[in-house]
């Protein structure tokens, strides 16, 4: 169990790419592919480690001073020049004007989009539904195959060029990421077993939702892939994950197949990754999938309502599994929409991966 901070927050440090792809690359006898999966998965245990001792000394943190909630976002990027302090040299602020730089400028597009969604379509302003300002840091270290909120930040690395690209060239990627801030300030899920699975599904949830409402979408036209355009050509596969087939988004010599279970038949059993938070996601995923196409029409409006009313409605616990998520769902859809359509669809599709409602 990770311990909490004494404003109640447990320390959280959330990456985009799994350990067990970087564990795969490391072990490549390529070492353009190698070295750099090595010193990802070295850099990020190191900083893991940082943030949970920073926590363990952490005060509590004053509230904020009561005053109108802000309708528009407060964004600043960074640029780390393929450095590690963060967060680096401070290169567009709120309202500046583009940069000739196309990391940062996507950044902040994906920081405002994030921000545009929670306001627009759950009246919540921020992460923190208090306006909490966005920052982001670009061009992390050397090669650094990943993107993570730190709990304060987000952070991206340019990708090795071989395997992973620029982790900024997709607007999933960034709103997944910070959807790890909306869950610490929400339901504050524990980062292991089902409740940390829930913790990465939810950001899937809430990055295809982001990237669905920027393009414009229903849940009929979205590919609901997380890290489509990740992936550098040499790679066979399409992106990171697969909401609407988990399993099916890479099958490539170096990553190997993708393993994500789609039902709970497939469940893994793991001491890895804090219990398969990355693998086990795909679960909770596809049933948020079909439920969203079952609905149809825009997925933010109906499946994303059920979702982010369970996430800050203050029933779920902290280390729920997926039962009680799924309990709540129900519930929540019950509350807001009454019996009718929405409520058989969320039944059916908690079914249809195999985890009970009652």
């Amino acid at each position: 169990m990770q311990p909490r901070t004494d404003d109640g927050f447990r320390p959280v440090f959330c990456t985009i790419v799994p350990p067990h792809l970087l564990d795969k690359l490391s072990q490549s006898d390529d070492p353009l592919l190698a070295d750099p999966a090595r010193r990802t998965l070295e850099a990020d245990g190191s900083r893991r480690t940082r943030r949970r001792m920073a926590a363990l000394a952490a005060t509590p943190v004053a509230p904020p001073t009561a005053g109108a909630v802000p309708t528009k976002p407060d964004r600043t990027v960074y640029d780390c020049r393929h450095g590690t302090r963060l967060p680096g040299h401070r290169v567009r602020a709120e309202g500046g004007e583009p940069t000739q730089d196309a990391s940062v400028n996507r950044a902040y597009a994906g920081l405002g989009a994030t921000f545009e969604l929670l306001l627009t379509a759950y009246g919540r302003s921020s992460i923190d539904g208090k306006g909490l300002p966005l920052i982001g840091s670009v061009h992390y270290d050397e090669k650094y195959n990943n993107a993570f909120f730190d709990g304060e930040q987000m952070v991206f690395g340019d990708g090795d060029g071989e395997i992973f690209l620029d982790f900024t060239v997709a607007i999933d990627v960034i709103a997944h990421e910070l959807a790890h801030g909306l869950t610490q300030y929400t339901a504050n899920l524990t980062y292991e077993g089902q409740a940390g699975t829930l913790n990465e599904s939810v950001s899937d949830v809430f990055g295809s939702l982001v990237k669905q409402y920027s393009l414009g979408q229903t849940a009929e036209q979205a590919d609901w892939l997380i890290g489509a355009g990740l992936l550098a050509p040499r790679v066979s596969g399409v992106a990171l994950r697969s909401m609407k087939a988990p399993g099916t988004a890479y099958d490539d010599d170096v990553l190997g197949k993708d393993p994500q279970p789609a039902s709970m038949d497939d469940y893994i059993e793991t001491d890895e990754d804090n219990g398969g938070v990355h693998l086990n996601s795909g679960i909770p995923n596809r049933a948020f999938y079909l439920l969203a196409t079952a609905l149809g029409g825009n997925a933010w409006e109906r499946a994303g309502q059920i979702w982010f009313d369970v996430l800050t409605g203050g029933e779920l616990s902290a280390d729920a599994d997926f039962a009680e998520f799924a309990r709540l769902t129900v519930a929540a859809t019950t509350e807001r929409f009454g019996e009718g359509d929405e409520h058989e669809a969320v039944l059916k599709a908690w079914s249809e991966v195999g985890v009970p409602t009652a």
